[in-house]
């Protein structure tokens, strides 16, 4: 076990972790030359498309340290997406210490700050690294600064090097193994191993990893799983390389897989604890928290007879991605589908393009929430997750919204510009402080509900590229909201309904109208486009019949003829306005969510 160090490697997004995992990779031979690729570990066409990092990656290396000794280190290669936190969180749990990256052309940024809390939090010993030293906009000494300030290192505990070029990277084994400590925990004792990710393979069945606390782990044990108290049989166990590598066992300390042949999603949760049939720990690992969806939409398929099929696809989605939580849901408009929990817009793209890629199922997103507590006139408190749930203003007394705390770094220049949107996003300004005199951090209380939209979309472009903004739930708070729905000929679309607040639910609902009146096509029919609050219409839009020429086929002849087939035609166009429905294309789902652009 001393020979065994654990470590995860955390930063904002785009500060290379990835391609410093791959330097790593490549010094310590766990990879030849000819399978290399840049960012090895991130195994997704689509994080390699959007050069993101969506899941955590674990891999296994063996060092020959100038010591003469032989090292084995466990690394983990984490998001560093706000959305994909929860990866983050778990892989700190399974580690002692961690790579705190820092871009030294870009310095200090939101989410460097919260995964480092995180980092803290469990006690991990931190080694501060400044990363693309080698380009030429790299601010060394002032970053190297703002890392001090941070969290109060020395300057030569800080390590300069490129992931691209391979400057520094002896410096960081030799780093790990001198500040990391190595592993506790007692072979000898009962099994007693967390489970912090898994995957789902069609041919062998749910694959879990987990990280070894106490006691040893042999191919062929019978093990039990906490959370549901079941039996299984360690088909096969072993170390996580770039491929599966089976071991006889596995002690304190170590990192690996494990095979049940379980092929049924529900029967395994991340974050349980593994232990012995025969000889059982006295007490479950205290895995991580619950995950706390922060947007929700309806995903629905195309065809309502897919249904249990996207089932299958959410749970095993589910495996991999445990922050994804959804219950079955029914609409009117789209039959039967789920409601989903996600922890933000990034999030939900990325699932619906997963779901698209890795099932081949092709769903409808309905318009994204938050989730609310309403207050009826009864005092009863109760939880609304769809606009759809909220009762009457007749009978509804108060509807609270989640706040947020949003810190946002960025540079000077566009204080301004940052300001004016958070307000407009109905946020107060809580806090600005000077971290250097090239960055600022602004915090500020806003509606959860006002940033899943768009915002930080519009943040990016008003400041450049520069503004990093990080986010944490505070509490719920009274707010005037209203229910806004959407008409189609006097029926409501519940797709489309919305909870907005007083003061913008005009705007909102007349930009809807608008965008409805350019993506539905034309009928045989008027179709009236409307948005109301209760029963009171606020926008309307007109969508005018399409003409069919009943007269074409009159050449010459008494004009009676015409007149007759046109009263006829007037006659069966007041009848399909009665009977007519209209088609909503799911384009228009789509689009209506990039009201802003």
């Amino acid at each position: 076990m001393k020979n065994i160090r654990n470590f995860c490697v955390i930063a904002h997004i785009d500060h290379g972790k990835s391609t410093l995992s791959d330097r790593l990779l490549e010094h310590t031979k766990t990879i030849d030359k000819r399978n290399m690729v840049d960012q090895t570990l991130d195994n997704m066409d689509l994080e390699r498309e959007r050069g993101i990092t969506i899941k955590s990656h674990a891999i296994q290396m063996l060092y020959n340290h100038s010591d003469g000794q032989r090292y084995t280190f466990n690394m983990i290669d984490t998001p560093g997406h706000v959305d994909f936190s929860y990866e983050v969180s778990r892989s700190i749990a399974a580690c002692e210490g961690a790579l705190l990256l820092v871009d030294a052309t870009q310095g200090i940024q939101a989410q460097t700050i919260s995964n480092l809390y995180l980092a803290i939090e469990h006690d991990l010993e931190i080694i501060p690294v400044l990363n693309k030293v080698d380009m030429e906009s790299a601010m060394i000494d002032e970053v190297a600064d703002q890392v001090i300030d941070l969290i109060g290192c020395k300057r030569e505990d800080i390590l300069l090097a490129s992931g691209k070029t391979g400057i520094g990277i002896d410096d960081i084994m030799t780093a790990i193994v001198n500040r990391i400590p190595a592993p506790k925990g007692d072979p000898e004792a009962p099994l007693q191993a967390l489970i912090f990710d898994s995957v789902f393979n069609s041919f062998r069945g749910v694959i879990a990893y987990f990280r070894v606390l106490n006691g040893r782990l042999k191919k062929g044990d019978k093990v039990k799983f906490f959370h549901t108290a079941n039996e299984y049989e360690a088909d096969e166990v072993g170390i996580l390389q770039l491929n599966l590598i089976p071991q006889q066992q596995l002690e304190a300390g170590n990192v690996g897989y494990i095979i049940t042949g379980i092929k049924e999603s529900k029967e395994i949760k991340v974050g349980d604890t593994i232990t012995t049939y025969a000889n059982p720990c006295p007490e479950a690992i205290k895995g991580f928290e619950d995950v706390k969806p922060m947007v929700f939409a309806g995903i629905f398929p195309i065809d309502n007879d897919d249904f249990e099929d996207l089932r299958d696809s959410l749970e095993k989605l589910q495996l991999n991605d445990a922050s994804l939580v959804f219950e079955p849901e029914t609409s009117v408009a789209l039959g039967f589908g789920f409601r989903c929990g996600f922890l933000g817009m990034l999030h939900l793209e990325i699932i619906q393009e997963r779901l698209s890629r890795e099932f081949n199922m092709e769903v409808i997103t309905t318009v994204p929430n938050v989730s609310y507590y309403a207050t009826n006139t009864q005092s009863e408190r109760f939880m609304v997750r769809t606009p759809v749930d909220l009762p009457d203003p007749n009978y509804l007394r108060t509807v609270e919204e989640p706040y947020i705390r949003a810190q946002i770094i960025t540079k000077p220049d566009y204080i301004g510009s940052i300001m004016t949107l958070c307000m407009e996003k109905r946020g107060i300004l809580t806090r600005q402080s000077y971290l250097t005199t090239t960055r600022v951090e602004l915090t500020f209380e806003m509606p959860l509900g006002e940033i899943v939209f768009d915002f930080y979309d519009r943040l990016k472009s008003i400041s450049r590229g520069y503004a990093s903004f990080d986010y944490q739930m505070i509490d719920y708070r009274a707010s005037d909201l209203v229910k806004l729905d959407i008409k189609l000929n006097g029926d409501n679309v519940d797709a489309l309904c919305a909870l907005v607040h007083r003061t913008k639910a005009e705007a909102f609902g007349r930009r809807i109208c608008q965008r409805l009146k350019e993506l539905l096509p034309r009928q045989q029919f008027v179709i009236a486009i409307q948005a109301a609050i209760g029963a009171k219409i606020i926008a309307r839009e007109t969508i005018s019949a399409m003409r069919k020429d009943v007269t074409a086929k009159c050449y010459g002849g008494d004009i009676s003829r015409k007149r007759k087939l046109l009263e006829k035609q007037k006659e069966g166009k007041k009848k399909m306005r009665q009977i007519g429905s209209v088609e909503v294309p799911q384009k228009a789902f789509l689009e209506v969510l990039k009201l802003n652009e």
